[in-house]
């Protein structure tokens, strides 16, 4: 009986990073997915801040063994012939728990089993398996011809840079240094209206802090295809997110999120495929203090969801910044009160 197989593939994919609210960091990783019959593998590990280990910044001797793994020339690192999938996307440590398979032949083929959540050397499949997700058989010259692309260097991740622009120097640098922590690249200058356009296009997004500076840069930036924030907000964690969301290139129905709405009772968010969802509201106070709180922490499913939101929480000058582990939205708080 000849086996059903399922399609093999690999794709650019994100974990963003953050800044949080103590100070410190989530870093940026960009890595390569793999998709399975056509949907990222990812996706049916709903609650999961993971990377695989094909990530974009790991030097090419190491990639090469990676890759090399997977297509079973090297010996597996786990016993019973078991694999990382994905990773701690800090570390990389097992201790911070793994998602690992099975990767056999069979024939000219390749069969991936067993997936499990992983804290140490041995797995227990009963307690910790991924029930229902596999097993996977992948017609063997398809497999390898997607992980050797890798290699020559046809499927690699796409590099992210952003421009900030303005002659606000203290706060550019506070944004720029956030940016640099979670692995985001970042420049500044005060004025862009001179620059040739060939140099605008290596970044992928753009900030201007004068509305008479954006309105002019406008048009140069629509010709290059930088993505320039149009209503930055006067918050560095805010603009980190406003960022992110707009160096984001991948396809709708490659996000979990969506869209993102909010008035002062209630956020609207749109979900495509199951996961962790963290809602957070920035709220800038009379005296430019910003107060902020975590409105949701949650497994959300597809779908439309509707959350009501304390007023409270998101009066004057508020935003929504709504995170999963691969994407992130930013929408203003419309209709809020003045009141502090």
């Amino acid at each position: 009986m000849s086996p059903v197989y399922a399609t093999f593939g690999l794709e650019p994919a994100t974990r963003v990073g953050a800044v949080l609210a103590g100070g410190g960091y989530q870093v940026h990783r960009d890595f390569v997915d793999f998709v399975v019959d056509g949907s990222p593998l990812l996706f049916r590990l709903a609650d999961l801040d993971a990377v695989s280990p094909l990530a974009s910044d790991l030097p090419p001797a190491v990639l090469d063994a990676q890759v090399r793994a997977l297509l079973l020339e090297d010996e597996p690192p786990l016993p019973g012939g078991r694999f990382v999938l994905y990773g701690c996307p800090e570390c990389a440590d097992l201790g911070c728990g793994a998602v690992t398979a099975v990767i056999e032949r069979d024939g000219d083929d390749y069969r991936w089993r067993d997936f499990a959540w992983q804290t140490g050397e041995h797995v227990d499949l009963d307690r910790d398996g991924y029930h229902g997700t596999g097993p996977f058989h992948f017609h063997g010259p398809a497999y390898r011809a997607a992980l050797t692309a890798l290699l020559e260097g046809t499927a690699a991740a796409p590099s992210r840079r952003v421009l900030l622009i303005g002659p606000r120097v203290g706060l550019l640098a506070k944004l720029a240094a956030a940016l640099r922590g979670i692995g985001v690249g970042a420049d500044i200058t005060p004025d862009a209206t001179d620059v040739p356009a060939g140099e605008l296009r290596q970044y992928g997004a753009a900030l201007v802090v004068s509305d008479t500076q954006r309105d002019a840069l406008r048009e140069t930036f629509a010709h290059t295809g930088t993505v320039l924030v149009d209503a930055p907000a006067p918050v560095v964690p805010v603009l980190v997110a406003q960022l992110q969301q707009a160096l984001d290139r991948a396809p709708e129905d490659r996000r979990r999120l969506t869209a993102l709405t909010a008035t002062p009772y209630a956020a609207e968010i749109d979900v495509i495929a199951p996961g962790r969802v963290q809602l957070t509201a920035y709220r800038v106070g009379r005296l430019r203090r910003t107060r902020v709180r975590t409105v949701l922490d949650a497994v959300l499913g597809p779908g439309h969801h509707r959350l009501p939101l304390d007023p409270r929480t998101v009066r004057g000058e508020a935003y929504l910044v709504a995170r999963t582990s691969g994407g992130v939205l930013v929408a203003t708080v419309r209709g809020a009160s003045s009141r502090d």
